[in-house]
């Protein structure tokens, strides 16, 4: 590795470990799991060293500690069953600027009733929330991460949105019974 390759990684170290620290820590409910999975984010980060534009970095970066993530998480559904997210978004990481349900959730319900409703969320659907919600990735980093396109972004986006308010709706009228 050449000194200008090496000193770009220590940089993108510097300024996103944590952050992804944070991202695997929220996928893999384990601290200690997450930080075994920031590392071989980066080891794979240098074995491929595939970004070529600082901006995509961080992007590429979540894309990723999002495939080490999975190919751990595969490993280890096969030897047991382990939820799969277990650990879920605190109420200040679902509050979205747009007002929209995540919001209405969050002020109707309690944080544990939030985390209730949200673990009946499909993963791809707390993924995309996640990222964009408390990591604040624009759609461009969206598309490259989660290896969707624009349309497929906002697509998702409305959908986890719009689920979230059936799942709250629904839990809502079986609390009224």
């Amino acid at each position: 590795m050449h000194d200008e390759q090496r000193h770009s990684l220590e940089s993108l170290y510097r300024k996103y470990a944590e952050q992804l620290f944070y991202y695997l820590v929220k996928l893999s409910g384990s601290k200690e799991l997450a930080e075994d999975l920031v590392q071989e984010t980066f080891i794979r980060a240098t074995v491929s060293l595939e970004f070529s534009e600082a901006e995509n970095a961080k992007a590429w970066l979540f894309k990723v500690a999002r495939n080490v993530y999975l190919d751990e998480w595969r490993k280890r559904k096969r030897r047991e069953r382990i939820p799969f997210l277990s650990r879920l978004m605190k109420e200040k990481e679902m509050v979205s600027p747009y007002g929209i349900p995540e919001e209405e959730v969050v002020r109707q319900a309690g944080i544990h009733e939030v985390k209730e409703l949200l673990m009946h969320l499909p993963e791809k659907y707390r993924t995309i929330l996640y990222l964009r919600e408390y990591e604040e990735f624009s759609y461009k980093e969206l598309q490259s991460s989660l290896e969707l396109s624009e349309a497929q972004v906002k697509t998702e986006l409305f959908r986890a949105r719009k689920k979230l308010k059936e799942i709250y709706k629904k839990a809502e009228r079986s609390e009224g019974q």
